[in-house]
Parts: C-alpha cells; structure tokens; sequence
C-alpha cells in the first residue's frame, strides 16, 4: 500500500503541474502572477491548516465534521472578549482553549463512550455553530489594529497565514514521520483492536486526535479573522467537506491507516487551484458547487476503487 499511496501523492503532483500549464496557457496575463499564486496559497492558508489535523484523524480511522463551526465559534469568541476589553494575548488564549474544549469533548464522548464520530461531530457542528450565532449576532467588525496584524503581517511579500501554513505542515510531517507516538496513529488506523493488545493507549489517543484537530481549527478560526478584520459566525461553512476531500486526494483513506501531511498541502492546493480557475473563467458560482461535489465524489470513489486494487495484491 505504501507504493499506491506514493503513486497517488506524486500522480495529484503532476496533476498539479499539468494543471498549472494549461491554465498558464489559456489565461497569461492573469494565472500564472505572483498575485495570483500569493492569493491562491492565502486562501488555501486556513483549508490546509485544519486539513492537517483532518489528516492526522484520517490516519487513526476517524473525521471531524465540526471543524468548520469551530472555525467560525474561535473568532467570534475571540472578538467579543476583546470588546469587553480583555486584554490580547488573554482573549486569544482564551479562544484557543475554547477550541480545544470542543475537540476534548468530542474526543471523550467518542473514544470513551463509544458515540459514534460522524454522530458526535455532526452534531457538535450544529452546537457550536449555533453558540457562534448567539454570542456574535451578526458578526463583529472593525477588529483592532494588533489582532490584525496576525493575519495581515507579510514575510518577503507573503501575508502571515502562509507562513504558519508550512510551519505547521513542517512540524507535523516531522511529527508523524520521525516520533514514536505520532507513528501509532497508524497502527491505530490499521487495526485498532491489535493496537489496543499490543500496549496503545488507543482511547486515549483518540481523544488526542480530535483536541489536536480542534486545536488547529480554532487557531485556522483566528487567522481567518485577523486577515479579514472582522470575526463572522459564517466562516468556515462547508469547510469539513472541502478539508476531508482535500485529505482523501492526497493520500488519506477513510478506512484509515494511511496518509502523509504533505498529501494535506497538496490536496487543499489542488482545490484552491481548481476554485482559482472557476473564478478567473467567470464560473458561476452555482456551478462552482456542482463541481466541487463532483470532485468529492470521485475522490471518494478514487479510494474505495484503490483500496480494492490493494485488497487484490495481497
């Protein structure tokens, strides 16, 4: 399996570049900028961000459907504790644990109490995003100046977000790649019951997953808000789908055990590349939907049809 999971991260590689060229070649003068590309890894800044924590519950055999409302509740939290003149760094933090709460919930009902995840997460979507309506109403604008700049801040020309982006794709590959507890979370994907005799704290290492995904989330939910000024409970709308299809495309499978971080990056790419090229070709956006569902399906399709070839080789 090792060998079609490098296949497939090295094939959306090439699709990439394939991709890359013909659009540089059919639109000139406005794909293939600096701009451009700088806008395209800004927005695929906080989808790659929380793609890494989707990636590290794919590995272990599980999903988040409520990262998207967690998004959206960190920021609006966040900016009604500033308008009540809590100090900075006390109403990120506060947010963050906010956030991490959340995921600490959902990993102890799911590995401790045995609620299913999709179950769980689904409706911890509807909780969070619903206390992200009440606390913010609408939504808050006009954030200051210094919460701000965390998003807004550039790097040789690259707004912040990217470099936190590759930061936190960087430590997680090293992560996942080089520590001896991070490498469990594919024994656990694999075959959770023989993980579990064989000494891994399989529960606790699933709830694990899911504050670490939460963690991400909320910290995606903050520079979301600090880019744009303003903290809105809408962000994050269907960015669970976009994330966990752009986790699948890189390499992840839902029947866990299998995945790389890079495939993360690669994967949230490709859909920002593709939602670049609607935009530029003028696709309505009624269309832009339709498209990405396609792509969702057959990504779903790609791996159920991959892990038959595998069941076939053994």
């Amino acid at each position: 399996m090792k060998r079609i999971l490098q296949d497939r991260i090295y094939l959306l590689l090439f699709v990439l570049i394939v991709v890359c060229i013909i659009t540089s070649i059919v639109f000139p003068t406005t794909f293939p900028t600096f701009s451009n590309f700088n806008q395209i890894f800004l927005n695929v800044s906080i989808d790659a961000i929380v793609a890494v924590g989707m990636m590290l519950l794919l590995i272990s055999g599980s999903f988040d459907l409520s990262v998207g409302s967690i998004v959206a509740f960190t920021a609006c939290f966040i900016a009604v504790l500033i308008q009540m003149d809590v100090p900075l760094p006390l109403a990120i933090a506060t947010g963050l644990i906010g956030a991490v709460i959340i995921g600490l919930i959902n990993g102890y009902l799911i590995a401790y109490q045995g609620i299913n995840a999709m179950i769980q997460t689904l409706a911890m979507m509807g909780i969070v995003r619903g206390a992200a309506l009440m606390i913010s109403g609408t939504g808050t604008q006009n954030l200051p100046y210094w919460y701000n700049a965390i998003g807004q801040s550039k790097l040789l020309g690259v707004q912040m977000p990217v470099w936190y982006m590759l930061l936190i794709i960087v430590v997680f590959t090293f992560l996942l790649g080089k520590t001896a507890f991070f490498r469990r979370y594919y024994y656990l994907g694999g075959n959770e019951k023989a993980a579990d005799l064989s000494g891994i704290p399989v529960k606790k290492m699933k709830m694990i997953g899911f504050i670490i995904s939460a963690g991400l989330a909320g910290l995606a939910g903050i520079l979301i808000s600090s880019r744009l000024g303003a903290a809105l409970p809408t962000f994050g709308k269907g960015l669970e789908l976009r994330v966990i299809t752009a986790v699948i495309l890189g390499g992840a499978s839902l029947t866990g055990g299998y995945g790389k971080i890079p495939g993360a990056l690669l994967g949230a790419l490709f859909m920002g590349i593709v939602a670049n090229i609607m935009v530029i070709a003028r696709v309505s956006g009624y269309w832009q939907d339709i498209i990405l569902g396609i792509i969702l399906i057959l990504t779903l399709w790609l791996d159920k049809a991959l892990l038959k070839k595998y069941a076939k080789n053994i």
